[in-house]
């Protein structure tokens, strides 16, 4: 018997100027009112789906097994797309099929997955372009209050969703530097890296990353360990490099942006 409320988590891309978030939060609260929700950001890239995918991979571990996540971007709403929940060993997430869970799959160990189909857990008259108030956020609801995940709808194969690519590293000069690419930039413009920071283990003092425009960026511990204005390259909190300028906007100042690519080096 459960013992506590699940928490659920909400991640879109709709931003905080338009009512949106805010109504999946009402919705979720007249099926399911002592249900704790949180928002883990409604600050994805518009329609990025690898963002999204990349963001809520790195976040999920860090809360607790039940937690149910709640996630919308979605530039296929209204199409054939399936809605899906899918139930890994700790937790379940809803979301369009359409790659948004692909970095979820790889990293959890999957149970099952349900589309969701009955009309009994989504709002009547549904709108076509917002499935997030009207299918999303009441079968999360559902969820939260008990309901049993193949009460959603049918059971799927988990290896029939669709999964996205992620951006991969190249091998250079028999294995001495990296081609890889800019992620994404954060809200203060440090610069999130296709490159772990396990590719520079122990290899801290040599290594580098050189940008396009050929920076060469050393890397540090953390951004104190450089003079205010001055750039670096550090392992961020995901794990992945990150390239930022201390006390200043890296995408902005170096000219960067998700997609560009960058070279790791580990002997500079």
């Amino acid at each position: 018997m459960r013992t506590t409320q699940p928490l659920i988590v909400l991640m879109t891309d709709f931003g905080l100027q338009d009512p949106y978030a805010g109504v999946m939060k009402g919705v979720i609260a007249g099926i399911s009112p002592h249900t704790r929700v949180i928002d883990l950001t409604h600050c994805i890239s518009a329609q990025n789906i690898l963002h999204g995918a990349l963001l809520l991979g790195s976040s999920a571990p860090y809360f607790p097994d039940g937690t149910i996540f709640t996630a919308v971007v979605d530039p296929g709403v209204g199409t054939a797309r399936n809605a899906i929940a899918l139930v890994t060993e700790k937790q379940v997430f809803i979301a369009p099929d359409n790659g948004l869970l692909s970095s979820v799959m790889k990293t959890e160990n999957i149970k099952e997955c349900f589309a969701i189909t009955n009309p009994s857990f989504m709002l009547a008259g549904q709108s076509a372009t917002f499935h997030g108030r009207d299918v999303f956020s009441p079968a999360a609801a559902h969820l939260a209050n008990g309901v049993e995940p193949s009460r959603l709808g049918k059971a799927i194969d988990p290896d029939s969703c669709i999964r996205i690519g992620f951006p991969e590293n190249s091998p250079c000069d028999s294995g001495s530097s990296w081609e890889g690419t800019v992620l994404y930039a954060d809200v203060y413009g440090n610069l999130i890296t296709s490159f772990t920071g396990d590719m520079i283990t122990g290899k801290e003092e040599t290594a580098g990353i050189r940008t396009e425009n050929g920076d060469i960026l050393s890397v540090y511990r953390t951004y104190a360990d450089v003079a205010q204005g001055v750039a670096l390259a550090y392992t961020g909190s995901s794990g992945f490099l990150e390239i930022a300028i201390r006390n200043g906007n890296a995408s902005g100042i170096l000219g960067l942006e998700a997609g560009d690519r960058i070279t790791l080096l580990l002997n500079r």
